[in-house]
């Protein structure tokens, strides 16, 4: 039997679909595409961060029912734990669940193909404990993505999250020390570690641990070579972890730190627990720990509220960072939050227009830092084989989460981490590189 996935929205879903992957194969199905019009289940794994994302998960859900009547249909995550009773997905599947046990997913299809009886399993999120998914391989065997916490508790007012993800748990250290192990001597070089929020990884413990302190474990793993992580809030962000981060050998020098808002009464009603004065106090704090480090970030604009004059106050804070990449994000309406029944409600007109000067400015910033990268040496871990042009390239990232390739040859593979240094433009935000 053919299996097809399909995964919206955060880097947490692309994990949780690999897992899902994973317990297919095990039970014999053969993986297929997407588009294959003869598969025998097609799963979309849903987000409902934004109107977007809700929209594009009610899309392919029906899609998949049209590629294939008599196919099980199954949907699990983000929109279906709070679009439960939503008919416009309900009469279009045949297994769906929420984000509580995600890890029994397999057995549920199963359910359903041997009984034909329709299967609604949405249980309240704060009820769940850590759903524990190990992923033994990674399909692209070069980066591998490791869960280590679910849920959040910061109920910033626009955001959806807490509703659908619940409260804040962390996996036991042992269990994604252990993970981390496996992945490397399989021949991952590169991990990243995922979490709604990883700074407040480990709160929730019986024996509390903080989250520089497991990024000390993972160091320890042999064969491993590199160390990302994300999501980090600012009011979470710990000395220690900017200590660990200085002192490491793995630990890669770029760093996401949402700021969301530039302007300090915005980001009080955004309920963020810092304000933009805070926030450059990190970021001078991780720059002088780290004077080459790449940062980004993400922005909301036309959050309810924000005047022309926050926008301003926000374009001109951002513009002073000097961001590598800003994430632009127009405020979407999420009934239940907050923020959707502030007052001062902006027109789409209006977030679009803030949208595209921050996007202009992110474009500016972004081709500043990579051109400060040409004439410097950089690591270059070789994650794909591509074409530009007719010629062909080994593509992949510095350690600055930097995108640049190196002319294929015979003397590298794909998963080699190659010394190489910057010498020009092979296309926009693309750095073509010579080996040294």
């Amino acid at each position: 039997m053919k299996v097809a996935v399909y995964t919206l929205g955060c880097k947490v879903n692309t994990y949780e679909s690999e897992y899902v992957i994973k317990e297919f194969l095990k039970r014999g199905y053969t993986l297929t595409d997407f588009s294959d019009s003869n598969a025998d289940v097609y799963l979309i794994n849903t987000c409902t961060v934004t109107n977007t994302s809700d929209q594009k998960s009610r899309k392919m859900i029906r899609q998949a029912r049209a590629k294939n009547k008599d196919a099980v249909v199954v949907a699990m995550g983000c929109f279906t734990q709070i679009r439960n009773n939503d008919n416009q997905i309900m009469d279009f599947v045949d297994v769906v669940i929420g984000n509580k046990d995600k890890s029994k997913i397999v057995d549920l299809t199963e359910d359903y193909i041997k009984n034909k009886q329709k299967i609604s399993k949405i249980e309240d999120i704060n009820e769940a404990d850590f759903d524990d998914m190990e992923i033994s391989y990674f399909n692209t065997r070069t980066r591998a993505l490791v869960k280590i916490e679910d849920g959040c508790e910061n109920f910033c007012s626009y955001c959806i999250i807490p509703y659908v993800r619940g409260r804040e748990r962390s996996r036991k250290p042992e269990d994604i020390v252990a993970e981390v192990k496996k992945l490397a001597s399989e021949g991952v070089v590169e991990v990243m570690l995922l979490g709604q929020n990883v700074n407040s990884y480990g709160k929730n413990l019986e024996q509390p641990m903080t989250f520089a302190a497991l990024l000390r474990e993972a160091e320890k793993v042999e064969g491993l070579k590199r160390i990302r992580f994300m999501t980090s809030h600012p009011k979470d962000l710990s000395d220690e972890l900017i200590e660990v981060m200085k002192e490491s050998k793995k630990i890669c020098p770029h760093f996401h730190l949402p700021l969301q808002s530039g302007s300090s009464a915005i980001l009080k009603k955004m309920n963020r627990h810092y304000t933009k004065e805070r926030y450059l106090e990190l970021v001078r704090k991780l720059r002088a720990a780290l004077p080459d480090i790449s940062l980004t970030t993400d922005i909301i604009v036309g959050f309810p509220g924000e005047t022309e004059e926050d926008f301003e106050e926000s374009y001109e804070f951002v513009k002073k960072i000097h961001f590598y990449e800003t994430h632009i994000f127009k405020y979407s309406r999420r009934h239940g939050t907050k923020a959707a029944s502030m007052d001062g409600q902006l027109t789409e007109a209006a977030k679009a227009q803030r949208s595209d000067r921050m996007l202009e400015l992110h474009e500016i910033r972004a081709r500043e830092y990579e051109e400060a990268m040409i004439g410097k040496k950089m690591e270059l871990l070789l994650e794909e084989e591509i074409e530009i042009d007719g010629r062909p390239w080994y593509v992949g990232h510095s350690k600055e989460y930097v995108r640049a390739v190196i002319s294929k040859t015979d003397a590298h593979r794909v998963n080699d981490l190659v010394t190489v240094k910057a010498v020009a433009f092979v296309r926009d935000h693309i750095l073509e590189t010579k080996e040294v």
